[in-house]
């Protein structure tokens, strides 16, 4: 069992942590990434005590990722320094901002774990399907003690996630111990093409969690039991969407965790406050160049 659920004890974020190569045209930058890092440290600059367990090199690249992450108070779990070289992410920027990916990753998590008291756990994108390291996640979710909070960010990469029966399977389980779930449009579609967004969210709000589906310029949803209720987007010139749905979850989680994430029933006036709170998040992250999320003092 993991975690005791005390209200000062951080927040665990486990999952890759890559360096993303952004090409864009003939130029290219490298710039730290992968999507629970990218929410680890959004949660870190909104002053969210944040844990972190992810597998990097003991290379340039992980020292890159380290001293980001640290630099913002993240506390980098020494089990995670335990791969042969850092895993990496190209991603090619199209001409709306948006980008394509292809990676080089290699995902596992250390036999033995030292983990800390924790107050909530958050677990999603490729190292939530992506073998062998996925089924050391899944346990780490089913096997938190009662009082900890869990959110998952299924994050798709179709290339990644092997067999998409598999992958829904593996996405259920970890969603039904969810108290938070966030999907993005694209999400939705690869995991349950028969049903519409809407749908897709009060099928799995009715267990009990809040669900989030986001829908880029269209705004975003969110449904607690049979409340539901839609969130403007923001609009503002787009630099790139690198971190954008992450900056999205990251800010939605440390908004919910203020008053306890624990299932109960949201109104609806909770919903629209908490969606646009990340939704100002995720429009401060694209209107700048690769995943850098909000700080405090800049959504105040």
């Amino acid at each position: 069992m993991t975690g005791t659920g005390t209200p000062d004890a951080p927040v665990l974020v486990a999952g890759e942590a890559l360096i993303d190569v952004i090409h864009s045209g003939d130029a290219s930058r490298e710039h730290p990434g992968g999507s629970p890092a990218n929410v680890a440290l959004g949660l870190a600059r909104l002053g969210v005590p944040v844990a972190f367990l992810t597998a990097l090199g003991r290379d340039g690249r992980g020292d890159a990722i380290a001293e980001r992450l640290v630099r913002d108070g993240v506390d980098i779990l020494p089990e995670s320094w335990l791969l042969p070289a850092t895993s990496s992410a190209e991603a090619t920027l199209q001409p709306d901002g948006s980008a394509q990916y292809a990676f080089d990753i290699v995902w596992t998590l250390a036999e033995t774990l030292e983990l800390p008291a924790m107050r909530h756990i958050h677990v999603g994108s490729i190292s939530a399907f992506l073998a062998p390291g996925a089924d050391r996640i899944e346990h780490l979710v089913l096997t938190a003690d009662d009082g900890v909070t869990v959110s998952v960010d299924p994050n798709i990469r179709a290339d990644l996630v092997g067999d998409p029966h598999a992958a829904r399977e593996r996405f259920e389980r970890l969603a039904a111990r969810a108290d938070l779930v966030k999907l993005s449009d694209e999400d939705a579609q690869f995991l349950y093409p028969e049903r519409s967004e809407a749908g897709t969210g009060a099928a799995l709000a009715s267990g009990g969690a809040i669900v989030a589906v986001t829908r880029g310029a269209a705004g975003s949803l969110l449904v607690s039991g049979d409340t539901l209720v839609e969130v403007e987007p923001i609009h503002v010139d787009v630099a790139d969407t690198v971190g954008a749905g992450d900056s999205y979850m990251a800010a939605l989680l440390a908004w919910l965790l203020t008053g306890g994430l624990h299932r109960r029933p949201r109104t609806a006036e909770e919903l629209a406050a908490a969606g646009a709170f990340a939704a100002r998040a995720a429009a401060i992250t694209v209107s700048r160049a690769g995943a850098e999320p909000p700080r405090s003092a800049e959504l105040d």
